[in-house]
């Protein structure tokens, strides 16, 4: 991940003690995680509702393909189901007359057992009907994309009109994050790592007050090499308050206990 020069010197530096034992860092700010976003279906995209920045609750709409094709061939689809059920129906009418009729000796086994076999390809065939109903509704699903979690938009590489290959998405389309948490994130030495467990608590200055949060993962392999040794991610994860507007790579202190 790039980040500024200045970044290495001010997250190994250990600016003051608060309280006897405890430690201060100089942080910045990363989302908890990110989601990358892209279509499953070639075709053209038709209108993108989002922008970066911009905050969505789950279930929102960010993006629609055109969606024509999609939903013919689900009609397409559920008219074969219509079909099916009508020809299922009908052998089994067929059926049941072939029974009366075998009960009373007016047609042969071999005439009953005919009526039997096209009862069971007919309920066969209604099935593989739903089955390329269901797969057409998804297809049809797959046309849009959709806010996974309440969260805000990191990024939109996407325009109405812009041609889309499913095997030829270099980047993605929408990134998102959750915006409800967030880390504090500092590059220390190993020796101070080994100092911490996940889930201690710990403290993050954030415009100009102090937040409680918990440790939330150590680094495991080497961010890089310094002349001081090797140097690790430290993550401290907290709440974001309703309403409050932060950002990845704000800065941020971080007392550790």
């Amino acid at each position: 991940m790039k980040r500024h020069a200045w970044l290495t010197a001010v997250g190994l530096l250990i600016c003051s003690a608060q309280a006897a034992g405890e430690q201060e860092l100089k942080g910045w700010l990363e989302w908890v995680h990110e989601v990358e976003m892209r279509v499953v279906e070639n075709g053209v995209v038709e209108e993108v509702l989002v922008s970066a920045g911009q905050h969505v609750s789950k279930g929102d709409l960010l993006l629609r393909m055109d969606q024509r094709e999609a939903r013919a061939r689900l009609l397409e689809a559920k008219a074969r189901v219509a079909r099916a059920r009508v020809e299922v129906e009908k052998a089994g009418r067929a059926l049941t007359r072939s029974r009366e009729l075998f009960d009373r000796g007016l047609i042969a086994i071999e005439e009953l057992k005919d009526a039997e076999l096209n009862q069971v390809a007919a309920t066969a065939e209604e099935e593989a009907a739903k089955a390329a109903e269901a797969s057409s509704q998804v297809a049809l699903e797959h046309t849009e994309l959709r806010a996974p979690f309440d969260g805000v938009v990191v990024s939109s590489r996407v325009w109405n009109g812009a041609v889309i290959y499913k095997t030829l998405q270099q980047e993605p389309l929408i990134v998102i994050a959750p915006d409800d948490r967030m880390l504090a994130r500092a590059l220390v030495t190993a020796s101070t790592l080994r100092r911490f467990k996940p889930g201690q608590p710990a403290r993050i200055g954030v415009n100009g007050a102090m937040r409680e949060g918990r440790i939330y993962s150590l680094g495991v392999q080497a961010v890089r090499v310094e002349l001081e040794g090797a140097v690790y991610y430290l993550d401290i994860i907290f709440d974001r308050r309703p309403n409050e507007l932060l950002r990845p790579s704000e800065t941020v202190q971080i007392v550790l206990p």
